[in-house]
């Protein structure tokens, strides 16, 4: 990672750290692990937090085009180096809980979503609202995925019951800076 990546990244930390969550960026293990599951036909994607772009990087190294990915980043020193870093993704500067009113790629429906949100920081309802809009740009069969760094999924129980979602750990990385653990979040099927 460049050294002006990581300075933005210390400077945004630093001006709010309960918005970006982490104290270093994402590395490439945690990159891979969260996009393992991800191929060319889960195209289009989403990134809520794209953050410096690790997961974006990790995403185009995995075949995906740039114009298949929309990017949600509302903090500026990040969406203005995702802008230069990836010219031909479709950038939000936008608030993750809003997502629902936005029409990202017409007609098709997004494969997967790829969080690097803070959910164990942020409200109840502000997750509710960014799983709900989230969803509701995913086609059937496609997947959320988060990373966190706490013992447990960042959703809770009783929100993914109210959700009509599950929830199941894929993979973890001990040597990311803190360790993290990755999750796929799936609707439920509807019992016959």
């Amino acid at each position: 990672m460049m050294s002006h990546e990581i300075l933005s990244f210390l400077r945004a930390w630093t001006r709010n750290p309960l918005h970006v969550g982490a104290i270093a960026p994402s590395g490439p293990g945690l990159a891979e692990v969260i996009t393992r599951e991800i191929s060319v036909s889960e195209a289009p994607v989403i990134e809520l937090g794209a953050g410096t772009g690790a997961f974006t990087q990790a995403l185009l190294s995995r075949g995906l085009r740039e114009q298949d990915l929309a990017l949600v980043e509302s903090t500026s020193d990040f969406a203005h180096m995702l802008e230069r870093r990836f010219p031909e993704a479709r950038l939000l500067r936008i608030d993750a809980a809003h997502l629902s009113r936005y029409e990202l790629f017409g007609p098709s429906a997004a494969g997967a979503v790829i969080s690097g949100l803070p959910l164990l920081s942020m409200p109840v309802r502000k997750t509710i609202s960014i799983l709900r809009g989230a969803f509701h740009q995913l086609r059937p069969g496609g997947a959320f995925y988060q990373f966190t760094y706490g013992p447990r999924c960042p959703v809770g129980r009783r929100i993914l019951d109210r959700l009509g979602l599950r929830a199941r750990r894929i993979g973890g990385v001990l040597l990311n800076v803190p360790p993290a653990a990755v999750y796929r979040i799936t609707r439920r099927q509807a019992l016959s």
